[in-house]
C-alpha cells in the first residue's frame, strides 16, 4: 500500500482500480526493477492473458490525468513540507540524462546524498536545452516552493548570464558552473578568461565584476576554486562558479550538493529501475518516469526509516570507522530491505527449514526476525 499523501492525491484523479494499478505497479518496479511495459506486464498479477495485461498497462499510461502537474507536484511538496519549515533553505539542482533518443531534463531537491525529482520533461531533440526550456521547467517549481529560501544549482550546461538574471530577479539564489573560456573584467584591466586566473589549490572570489564580453553582467560574483592535490588526490580542472552567495565557501558547499541528482540518475538507470532500458513513446515514457518518481521517493524514505530503527545492517554493507560516508544510500537500503522481507515471505518455508538445519545459530536467526519486523513497520 502507498502512504496516505501518495494515496490522497493520485486518488483525487484516478478511480479506485487505476490506484490499485498503480499500487501494483510501484511494488513491481521495486521487486523486479524494470520500467519497461512489457516487462512490468509481464510481472503483473492479474489473471488475463498477457497481450491483455500489456494493452490494460498502455491505456494506463495514456491518461491524461497521469500528469507531473497534476499528480506529482503536489506529492512532492508535501515530502518537502514534511521535512522542511517554511522559509529554511533548499538545494534546487537542473541536470541532463540522455540515452538513445531520450533526452530526460530534469530539476531535483537534494535531501542528504540524493536528489528527488521535483518535475521533468522530455526534450524532443538532442543536446543541451536553452535559457527558454530552462525557464520553462523552474516556474512550475518556484511556484511551488515559493514559502522557502531557494538555492539552484546547475553546472557547465546552466552557464548562460541570461539565466542568472532571470534567477536574480525571481530573488533566487544560485551556484551556475561556468567554462573556463569566460570573460571576466577586473577593475582598469581588459577582459580575461577565468582559466588564466587560477592555479591548483588556489581559490579567489570576485564581486560584482562584469561577466563575458557580450552582456557585461556586474550584478553576481564569481568563485573560482581548485580543490588543493593530497597524495595524489585532488581536483582535476577548477570550478569556476557564477553566483549570488555572499562568499565562496559558501557557493562551493552548496555546488558541492548538485551531485546528489548524478546519484539519482545512477539509480533510476542502471543501479536501479533499468531506464535506459526502456523504449516507450515520449507520452508513455513522460508517465513511466512518473511512477519510477513514485518507486524512487518510497524507497528512499523507507531506507531512511530502517536507518532511524537501526536495522541497516541487515541490508547492505555498514560504514567503516575510517569513512566519511555510508557504503550504501537510503534508496539502496529501502529497495534491497523491502525485496528482503519480500523474498522471506515467499519463500518462508524453505527459511524456516534452513534454520531448523542449522540450530547452534538460533540467537542469531532471532536477532534478525525482530529486524525484519523492524524493517517492516518501516513500509
Amino acid at each position: 500500500m502507498l502512504p496516505e499523501l501518495y494515496r490522497t492525491h493520485l486518488s483525487k484523479y484516478l478511480s479506485q482500480a487505476q490506484l490499485v494499478t498503480i499500487e501494483i505497479l510501484v511494488w513491481l518496479l521495486q521487486v523486479h526493477k524494470e520500467v519497461k511495459i512489457e516487462r512490468l506486464a509481464a510481472h503483473f498479477p492479474l489473471p488475463i492473458k498477457y497481450e491483455s495485461r500489456r494493452r490494460h498497462l498502455q491505456r494506463l499510461f495514456k491518461l491524461p490525468a497521469l500528469s507531473v502537474k497534476l499528480i506529482w507536484l503536489p506529492i512532492i511538496q508535501g515530502i518537502i513540507a514534511q521535512k522542511y519549515g517554511d522559509s529554511q533553505r533548499i538545494y534546487i539542482v537542473l541536470d541532463r540524462t540522455q540515452w538513445q533518443d531520450k533526452n530526460l531534463f530534469v530539476v531535483g531537491i537534494v535531501i542528504g546524498k540524493r536528489a528527488l525529482p521535483i518535475y521533468w520533461q522530455f526534450l524532443e531533440k538532442r543536446g543541451a536545452s536553452n535559457y527558454q526550456e530552462q525557464k520553462a521547467l523552474l516556474k512550475p517549481v518556484f511556484k511551488r516552493l515559493k514559502k522557502y529560501e531557494i538555492v539552484v544549482l546547475g553546472d557547465r550546461e546552466f552557464h548562460s548570464v541570461i539565466l542568472a538574471q532571470w534567477l536574480r530577479k525571481k530573488k533566487v539564489y544560485f551556484v551556475l558552473r561556468q567554462k573556463k573560456d569566460t570573460n571576466i573584467k577586473m577593475p582598469r584591466q581588459d577582459y580575461q578568461q577565468l582559466s588564466a586566473l587560477i592555479s591548483p589549490g588556489e581559490r579567489r572570489f570576485f564581486q560584482k565584476i562584469p561577466v563575458t564580453k557580450a552582456w557585461g553582467y556586474s550584478e553576481v560574483s564569481m568563485g573560482i576554486y581548485w580543490k588543493r592535490k593530497y597524495r595524489g588526490m585532488g581536483g582535476k580542472e577548477p570550478w569556476y562558479l557564477l553566483t549570488n552567495l555572499p562568499s565562496l565557501e559558501e557557493a562551493v558547499k552548496s555546488y558541492k550538493k548538485r551531485m546528489g541528482i548524478e546519484a539519482m540518475f545512477k539509480d533510476c538507470k542502471t543501479g536501479g529501475y533499468n531506464l535506459e532500458g526502456s523504449k516507450a513513446s515520449f507520452e508513455r515514457l513522460t508517465r513511466l518516469v512518473l511512477l519510477l518518481a513514485i518507486a524512487y521517493t518510497l524507497a528512499t524514505s523507507i531506507g531512511q526509516a530502517i536507518r532511524l530503527k537501526g536495522q541497516e545492517q541487515y541490508i547492505g554493507r555498514c560504514r567503516k570507522v575510517k569513512q566519511t560516508i555510508t557504503k550504501n544510500s537510503n534508496f539502496w537500503i529501502g529497495l534491497y530491505g523491502t525485496n528482503w522481507v519480500i523474498s522471506h515471505e515467499f519463500l518462508k518455508e524453505a527459511v524456516e527449514e534452513l534454520m531448523r538445519l542449522t540450530p547452534n545459530k538460533l540467537l542469531f536467526y532471532l536477532r534478525g526476525q525482530r529486524a525484519m519486523t523492524l524493517i517492516q513497520q518501516a513500509f
